[in-house]
């Protein structure tokens, strides 16, 4: 896309952080990627998004060709990097558009900074009470009796450790086999060469366990999530809110939506895209255009 140039803007705090600016428009929206990718991963929301915004796409901590000198210890580390971010391009009036680990990383910025953000679109996000991480049993499958406390616990879990291997052999068949099976839906998936392009961005992340581990303690609501207690940081936001979420998601669960809706309450509106999975950019783009323009536009 030749009016979107990729640009890196140093940090404060040491981190350098790189970022897709789409030429033109007025209306500001900021998009923050989920796990396993970064802002490569939205170039067709960057390119069919309507030209009346000017958009911005950041790669976080760790992912990409941003930095990851210091290594995250919670979802507010990541949301304190986008603060850093917007005061230095100079952005103060925007909309947040979070992917999944990036809806948790907005909602921690919208409590924590508010008065920046102006509308918060949640796209098959995780939980306002987080993303438990279970331990691997020995049938392969989460042990529900057994969830991960701390960070050492995590780099020891078989999951990640087969994730984190097929990163450092670049095994890319592995990778696209995973997302075939629990990313997309209905057959859709990206055409080869943007495949290629996501499956090679994919292997730039360097924070795997620590991402699982923010997750796994992330809880901005006003109850306990089994692992630790709400910090009630949810109250502080006060913008309109979309809560959209794929039909046949395997990643985000219908209970964590449920928990969204449930702790927002008024605040939000609720979409869920028909016959979509963990990713509407792929399984259904026409529907998750609509609906983000629908609601960015009211």
């Amino acid at each position: 896309m030749e009016n979107v140039h990729l640009k890196k803007v140093a940090l404060s705090n040491g981190e350098e952080i790189a970022y897709r600016e789409r030429e033109g428009g007025q209306d500001v929206v900021v998009l923050v990627h989920g796990n396993m990718t970064s802002s490569v991963h939205w170039d067709l929301v960057i390119g069919n998004l309507s030209p009346n915004y000017k958009v911005y796409a950041i790669d976080l901590r760790g992912f990409g060709e941003s930095s990851y000198h210091h290594p995250i210890s919670s979802i507010k580390d990541f949301a304190n990097d986008l603060k850093l971010f917007v005061d230095n391009i100079g952005l103060d009036d925007f909309a947040l558009v979070g992917w999944s680990l990036g809806g948790a990383t907005c909602q921690q910025f919208c409590a924590d900074y508010p008065g920046y953000c102006n509308r918060l679109f949640l796209l098959a996000s995780a939980s306002s009470r987080g993303y438990a991480y279970y331990s691997t049993g020995e049938d392969g499958l989460p042990d529900v009796a057994n969830r991960i406390e701390t960070l050492a616990e995590m780099f020891e879990d078989d999951k990640r450790k087969i994730v984190q291997t097929a990163y450092d052999t670049l095994n890319y068949e592995f990778l696209q086999q995973m997302w075939d099976m629990v990313i997309y839906n209905n057959n859709k998936k990206p055409d080869p060469k943007r495949y290629k392009k996501y499956l090679a961005d994919m292997t730039t992340q360097r924070n795997l366990a620590e991402c699982y581990q923010a997750l796994n303690i992330f809880n901005i609501s006003n109850v306990h999530n089994g692992l630790v207690p709400g910090e009630g940081k949810i109250n502080n936001i006060n913008i309109p809110v979309m809560i959209a979420s794929g039909e046949n998601d395997m990643v985000v669960t219908k209970q964590m939506t449920e928990e969204l809706i449930e702790d927002y309450g008024e605040k939000a509106i609720k979409k869920e895209f028909k016959g979509c999975g963990h990713s509407p950019i792929i399984d259904d783009l026409d529907q998750l255009i609509e609906s983000m323009e629908g609601f960015l536009s009211d």
